[in-house]
């Protein structure tokens, strides 16, 4: 327990944002696009007690409007094409696209084809990936919040 506690206390000084000039909020929108759901539980933890993403100011939306960031997860299914593409325009400027798992990277499983799947990068412009399967939580979290500084 003394050992993830540590973890935990390592894991917010090298995170932390200071000062009220250096707050930033992010709004994710995140879009299941045909993932085996082990990414969704990973993204779930996030919002529990020990990681907490709304302490470094993000929070998950449930409209593409408000959202800055678009989070993806699973192969893009030919049912789900139009459905991502949608959400992607409908968010307003600037727009970062995160593929979340090796399945969004177009490293499934399954592999890289029309019948199961394509990876996000060949329908979107992606900012960051996420590798993992399923990434743990704080490689979730470690990437939206390295995206941040780098915008």
């Amino acid at each position: 327990m003394i050992v993830l506690i540590r973890r935990l206390q390592n894991f917010r000084k090298e995170h932390r944002t200071e000062g009220p000039g250096n707050r930033q909020s992010l709004a994710i929108r995140h879009c299941d696009a045909g993932s085996c759901n082990g990414c969704e539980h990973e993204l779930n933890l996030l919002s529990s007690p020990y990681h907490d993403i709304q302490r470094f100011g993000l929070s998950l939306v449930s409209s593409p409007r408000h959202a800055d960031i678009l989070l993806v997860s699973g192969s893009v299914t030919s049912g789900m094409r139009e459905p991502l593409l949608a959400a992607h325009s409908a968010m307003p400027e600037p727009k970062k696209v995160i593929a979340l798992g090796n399945c969004a990277i177009g490293e499934g499983l399954l592999g890289n084809s029309e019948l199961t799947g394509l990876g996000v990068s060949q329908l979107l412009p992606v900012d960051a990936a996420i590798p993992g399967c399923p990434p743990t939580p704080e490689k979730i979290v470690s990437a939206i919040l390295s995206l941040a500084k780098k915008s």
